[in-house]
């Protein structure tokens, strides 16, 4: 697998940590300091995380089945993930992890194990993605993350666009700003690491802004410095914007500025080196797609012939779609869909309350058709399950 010289590279680089960090040990006096055990816990620290990236990959080098059997013998799906996106991923007053994105781990769950509550979540901040893909240690990562060329080549392929997004603007209603071209000269709040800082530059040097980019390392980090007023304005995804206006006391007092300066396509992610795994993740996405398509949802999936061969195939009641070739039950999508609902659900749960609407959005289906002479509807598809 691809994965695996990632890894070994990994494991040489956290043995000179440690090997770093004991001669610092040692050449303090002899007698114990605050700054020797800070050492020796760091030390400690690095040598548990060799420990665990051992025994993953002695795991994917014992897997002859590649990443479906490691998930399989696991019993569980690794999924980096979001806490602080209301809508998308974030932790509800009961302490589990809950959202759109979070739905779509659940949804492969089921179709790898049968059991969609077989995941374990890893939340990661934007600067931790890129390493934990490279290292093979996430099965997938579900985590309002943008596909790019780059990302594309260097962290994982990526499935199926599960919504389009666009970077936009969001300040206080009393700065009396209208439009994103009166901010020339603003102070900007934005997460370091992410494809919205790249934006916000390219947006600054092809316009003439003159901002003063003011970054920080979370989400989190970055929210409480707009509400501290240690800028004028925020920049992120609209999702973001809206996700994160909603928790404010006064969301009234704030104004998501019309237009954006980017595309997003945001959807999951899986490591490189294993076709079969992206192929069943892909169909997963397939599955939550076209079960809005053709009418299906979490109460009514059928379990015997409808007489609609499209809809059979894709239930496992006539035909295949290449399950076996993935993997998968010839009845995974009926798992799927009574675990997690059709696409039209899922936004629903987490996006709709948001404000988030589909209707006339790039995230309808490309099949809701909002006129007879213009292209058909929204831009969320897959391939066909055939």
């Amino acid at each position: 697998m691809n994965s695996r010289p990632l890894m070994w590279i990994a494991l040489v680089l956290v043995g000179i940590l440690v090997g770093t960090l004991a001669l610092a040990a040692c050449s303090q006096d002899a007698a114990p300091t605050a700054d020797m055990q800070t050492l020796e816990d760091r030390a400690l620290a690095a040598e548990e995380r060799v420990a665990e990236m051992e025994a993953k990959l002695a795991q994917i080098e014992a897997s002859d089945g590649g990443r479906l059997a490691l998930v399989k013998e696991r019993g569980k799906v690794v999924c980096g993930s979001n806490k602080s996106v209301a809508g998308f991923g974030f932790i509800d007053t009961n302490g589990n992890t809950v959202g759109f994105d979070i739905d779509l781990c659940h949804a492969v769950a089921a179709a790898a194990l049968g059991d969609p509550n077989a995941v374990e979540f890893r939340p990661l901040t934007a600067a931790e993605r890129g390493p934990a893909m490279q290292s093979g240690e996430l099965d997938m990562m579900s985590r309002n993350t943008t596909w790019t060329s780059s990302r594309n080549a260097q962290w994982g392929n990526f499935a199926p666009t599960m919504f389009y997004d666009g970077q936009g603007f969001m300040v206080p209603k009393s700065l009396g700003v209208s439009n994103m071209m009166e901010l020339r000269g603003a102070r900007i709040c934005v997460q370091q690491g992410t494809t919205t800082e790249l934006n916000l530059q390219d947006f600054d040097n092809q316009n003439d802004m003159d901002f003063e980019i003011l970054t920080f390392e979370t989400n989190t980090i970055t929210n409480d410095a707009y509400r501290n007023e240690q800028c004028d304005a925020m920049t992120t995804d609209r999702s973001g914007l809206v996700s994160t206006r909603a928790g404010f006391a006064s969301p009234d007092d704030h104004v998501i500025l019309a237009g954006t300066i980017s595309e997003e396509p945001l959807g999951p992610v899986v490591p490189h080196g294993d076709e079969q795994w992206f192929d069943l993740v892909s169909a997963v996405m397939g599955y939550i797609i076209y079960a809005e398509a053709f009418g299906i949802t979490s109460d009514k999936v059928p379990t015997s012939a409808t007489g609609n061969s499209e809809v059979d195939r894709m239930f496992g009641l006539e035909g295949s779609h290449g399950q076996e070739s993935m993997g998968l039950s010839l009845t995974a999508a009926q798992d799927v869909i009574r675990s997690v609902g059709n696409y039209g659900e899922i936004y629903d749960r987490h996006l709709t309350p948001l404000g988030l609407e589909r209707e006339g959005s790039r995230n309808a289906l490309w099949n809701a058709a909002p006129c007879t002479d213009c292209p058909k509807g929204g831009q969320i598809y897959a391939a066909p399950l055939r």
